[in-house]
């Protein structure tokens, strides 16, 4: 089996089948329908919602994951929570998951916010409350410190993702994915947020990118390695420019799959079935063993 018909394999497994993209979308629509209903007296199942996380940047994997929905509400309901004391955020939130009880009794608030989360079978959907801004960005809830709104950009996320996939010719989702693998198959202690951001960033400069599935042994060797360099520093938001410090508690678990992953690279050529069993401890049996 070539480098390219192993990644290309992979990927496949890796992806939502149709019966789940379909069974996300009426997740959302269930939810959304609910909150439409209730604050602005329609039915629609999609009306003043939008996909985000890895749902609205195509960066999906299965298992599926939660999905996350941001939902905009009335400017009203900011002016009528403003006027209130206390925690306001926590109790816009508790509003939200009120109205969304009536419809899924299980629902739940995250611990600091900004999600209301409602269980589905096998999967949840996280819903977003949020407050549209000037431009393209947004208010969310954080409830932690005495609660707060936090402006968000989930437009300029998507669109830093969108626009380093085309220049790498699909290599940008497709090394985000891989890597949400080994986050899920090896507990990497990281967040996917952050993966995706130190993605785009490797593939600004790496010189093989857009040539295809025939580099990505190197691609997923080559970006364990650049990760090891991020240990201990500060990412930035794209939008909000919001500094995140990543620490280091991921750093010994992509230092051993950057090394199983250089092992592999060596071994394609000589030893096909060897370099299987190297990938596959860094990404699960999802990743071909075998010709």
């Amino acid at each position: 089996m070539s480098v390219s018909a192993r990644f290309r394999k992979f990927l496949s497994n890796i992806a939502l089948t149709d019966s789940q993209k379909t069974a996300g979308a009426q997740r959302r629509e269930a939810t959304v329908r609910a909150l439409n209903q209730h604050y602005y007296g329609t039915s629609s199942g999609t009306a003043n919602s939008m996909y985000v996380g890895s749902w609205g940047k195509f960066t999906r994997i299965r298992p599926p994951r939660d999905v996350d929905v941001l939902f905009f509400l009335p400017p009203q309901v900011y002016d009528r929570f403003r006027m209130r004391v206390g925690n306001i955020q926590s109790q816009l939130l508790q509003e939200v998951r009120a109205v969304l009880k009536n419809r899924f009794l299980q629902t739940q608030i995250k611990g600091d916010g900004p999600a209301v989360k409602v269980p589905f079978t096998a999967y949840d959907l996280e819903l977003i409350p949020a407050f549209s801004t000037i431009g393209e960005q947004c208010l969310v809830c954080i409830t932690e410190g005495g609660g707060y709104f936090k402006v968000a950009d989930y437009v300029a996320e998507s669109r830093s993702i969108q626009s380093s996939n085309d220049s790498s010719n699909g290599d940008t989702r497709n090394l985000i994915r891989m890597a949400k693998c080994w986050q899920g198959h090896c507990a990497v202690p990281i967040k996917s947020f952050w993966l995706e951001i130190i993605a785009v960033d490797f593939l600004a400069t790496w010189p093989y990118k857009g040539k295809g599935e025939v580099f990505y042994d190197w691609m997923v060797r080559d970006f364990l390695n650049y990760m090891e360099t991020k240990a201990n520093s500060m990412i930035y938001a794209p939008g909000t420019y919001e500094p995140m410090y990543i620490g280091n508690s991921w750093i010994s678990k992509a230092r051993s799959a950057q090394q199983k992953a250089a092992a592999a690279c060596n071994l394609e050529s000589k030893d096909p079935i060897a370099a299987g069993d190297e990938w596959q401890k860094i990404f699960g049996s999802d990743i071909p063993r075998q010709p």
